[in-house]
């Protein structure tokens, strides 16, 4: 007799990122002076219009009942509004689905575009998410590994390279979650006609796309490529860009017969996104970009702050983010040796190390497909981010 669990479930690889938070928020809570990088949530407070939005959405009975399964059609309508608005990218309400955030919006995509056996090209590091509603839907995730080389950057030639009859779909993330690094539009103008070319689905991540810095621009490819909006699929929340995480609210925005699939699914899985919650994305949506653009100036700082830090410590070498929240410096040169009498054979190890000895919690890149690396969010308080750099820094120095 098998475990109890079913295989396919047991076969999910646990959240990393969400696992180094936790155990940092259990040792701060039993008293210890830890100093998270680990989580990728803006450290900022919901603004307060937002919050004020839901106060008096949980006072107004119609949202205490049951609403359409895909979403308050006025909140679809903003969706569609907003995307218009910040991308250029022209779509109809009918066209999007609002999920129980992000993550929900890729598994349901995952859900409604894949049949057992379909290939997936996914560039790595890759955010730890990605591969697993790819193989709870029976497909298979492709990695294409970059590196410090290439710009984190994946390739026509490596796209093309990875191609089989199975493949079905490209996932595409920019800015990007680990490395913070955005493509410029030539390429991302590039891989869109690559995968009209070759008659491929793109599922594109935009849930980062306020989050950009210096000259450094977000492009959106159904824009750049209007000719793949048949086949692309975009992914996006109010989580990054509204300090709104723990509120659970993202969407889809997908050609119809996707949506129909995906919103029949939902359906039967959730039903309506909180409705509260929806009503706060709503005010989000339509309340202006001031606290947005508030936050990433504050981003920034903290951006070139604890890059410039982590370029000072021996060993380790970073590639300036330039968008999204994290850092990925490379600790590859600190593996080659000893840290406090040991040897640290991986990243893996390396972080446990620095979580123990310094009280300070890194994400291996392990996590993310990229041994050798680690990701930190610069999501967090200007002092313990200078506090938190200094103590690996110190650690290593030893």
């Amino acid at each position: 007799m098998g475990t109890r669990v079913s295989d396919r479930i047991a076969a999910i690889a646990p959240s990393a990122t969400l696992a180094v938070d936790a155990k940092a928020k259990a040792l701060k809570a039993a008293g210890e002076p830890v100093i998270g990088f680990g989580a990728g949530e803006p450290d900022f407070p919901t603004p307060d219009h937002i919050v004020e939005a839901a106060v008096a959405a949980c006072r107004d009975p119609r949202n205490h009942r049951y609403t359409p399964a895909g979403g308050l059609p006025e909140l679809r309508e903003a969706i569609a509004a907003k995307t218009a608005r910040d991308s250029g990218y022209a779509v109809d309400a009918s066209q999007v689905l609002v999920t129980n955030g992000g993550k929900h919006a890729i598994a349901n995509t995952f859900a409604a575009l894949l049949d057992p056996g379909d290939e997936v090209l996914l560039p790595a590091p890759y955010w730890t998410t990605y591969p697993e509603p790819i193989k709870l839907a029976g497909g298979v995730p492709v990695e294409l590994p970059t590196d410090e080389g290439t710009g984190f950057r994946v390739t026509v030639e490596q796209l093309e390279a990875a191609r089989t009859p199975k493949t079905k779909a490209l996932v595409f993330v920019s800015p990007s979650n680990p490395t913070g690094v955005v493509y410029p539009r030539a390429e991302v103008e590039a891989i869109g006609r690559w995968a009209v070319e070759n008659d491929l689905w793109v599922v594109t991540d935009e849930i980062y796309e306020h989050l950009v810095y210096g000259d450094n621009e977000f492009h959106s490819m159904p824009v750049l490529v209007p000719e793949l909006a048949d086949r692309c699929i975009v992914v996006n929340g109010v989580a990054k860009t509204y300090a709104m995480t723990g509120w659970r609210v993202g969407w889809v925005i997908a050609p119809s017969d996707i949506i129909k699939g995906a919103t029949n699914l939902q359906s039967h899985e959730t039903s309506n996104v909180a409705n509260v919650s929806q009503r706060a994305a709503l005010a989000a949506l339509t309340g202006g970009l001031e606290d947005v653009h508030r936050m990433r100036e504050a981003f920034d700082r903290r951006r070139r702050n604890i890059h410039a830090a982590l370029q000072a410590i021996p060993g380790v070498t970073c590639l300036e983010p330039q968008g999204a929240f994290y850092a990925f410096p490379s600790f590859q040169a600190v593996l080659q040796r000893e840290v406090k009498g040991r040897k640290v054979a991986s990243t893996l190890e390396l972080a446990d190390l620095i979580l123990e000895e310094a009280k300070v919690a890194i994400v291996p890149g392990e996590a993310f497909a990229a041994p050798g690396y680690a990701r930190l969010s610069f999501a967090l308080g200007d002092d313990d981010l200078g506090e938190g750099v200094q103590r690996i820094a110190d650690l290593l120095a030893d």
